[in-house]
């Protein structure tokens, strides 16, 4: 008999998450800072799995403990920033001497529907990174990153009025940028850690067109490489535009002209069974992307050699 797998459990409301960390009613039904030294363990049907109906962005320090996201433990040190959107699924474990302190930001969607932010936000990557892929701040950047918190924070705190909701949203859209900002720092520190990411993604995509697998599965996705990775589809873009100012998908391109370049040049093959063999339902989308990168057709292309 097949084992029935417990989806995830979904916390609907901001209410509902303080409720799960024995914490007081928040002070809005759509946002709130929460002190992390002041919060309970989620219950244990909880923590195996868990979807957030509204945005997570946290800040924790002093971390003791083990904390297990999908498949892998992950060690947090002292101010690393994780980032969640809607509908991520999350698992985790802790050990029984879990011991945390920081900031923990969430607000529901609804909060900035009528704010700039709601349009800006889709353009932040790191909310869809893998947790691994967690922003570490310096010290520096940690002090600031409190100081947000703690503005929003007492913000929070203070008796609503009519301005109450531009100054939070205010200070999360000023919070985003700077996060945006130390996360493109990420990328430059740990260059060569993500200069040995590259290699391995030229070594992928060579062994993909190699062994034919192009021809049977078509172009290798973003989504494909990411996982043969180990990191998020979004990391991986936003390392290859920081270290070659080019997304994945124009990688995946480059690679699949240098290719066909090479054919057209040493082959009598036809456009036709070329566009096949790199993996294309209909030669006319191969001619229209070769053309679009070389600016010449690929005939023009192999003509230039005779």
């Amino acid at each position: 008999m097949k084992k029935s797998s417990t989806p995830p459990y979904l916390i609907q409301s901001v209410s509902e998450l303080h409720r799960l960390l024995g914490l007081p009613k928040p002070e809005h039904p759509l946002v709130s800072v929460i002190k992390l030294a002041d919060t309970q363990c989620f219950p244990t049907d909880v923590l195996r799995s868990f979807i957030y109906n509204f945005y997570s962005i946290c800040i924790k320090k002093d971390f003791k403990g083990k904390m297990k996201y999908g498949q892998s433990y992950y060690d947090f040190d002292d101010g690393v920033m994780t980032f969640f959107s809607p509908g991520q699924v999350i698992s985790t474990l802790t050990e029984e001497d879990y011991v945390c302190s920081g900031w923990w930001l969430v607000f529901h969607p609804d909060f900035v529907r009528n704010y700039q932010l709601a349009r800006n936000i889709r353009n932040y990557g790191f909310f869809s990174y893998a947790v691994h892929e967690a922003l570490h701040l310096s010290e520096k950047e940690e002090t600031l990153i409190a100081a947000i918190m703690q503005n929003i924070a007492q913000e929070y705190q203070s008796a609503i009025d009519g301005f109450s909701q531009d100054v939070i949203v205010s200070h999360i859209d000023l919070l985003l940028t700077y996060c945006n900002r130390f996360y493109n720092r990420q990328f430059i520190t740990r260059k060569s850690a993500n200069t040995d990411l590259l290699i391995r993604l030229e070594t992928l995509l060579a062994d993909y067109f190699d062994s034919g697998k192009v021809e049977e599965r078509g172009l290798p996705t973003v989504q494909y490489l990411a996982e043969e990775l180990a990191i998020s589809p979004n990391y991986l873009s936003d390392m290859l535009r920081n270290l070659t100012g080019q997304t994945a998908q124009q990688h995946i391109h480059n690679k699949l002209i240098e290719r066909a370049q090479e054919i057209l040049t040493t082959t009598s093959l036809s456009v036709s069974e070329i566009a096949y063999q790199l993996g294309f339902e209909y030669p006319q989308s191969f001619s229209k992307l070769f053309k679009s990168k070389m600016n010449v057709s690929p005939l023009e292309f192999r003509h230039s050699f005779n």
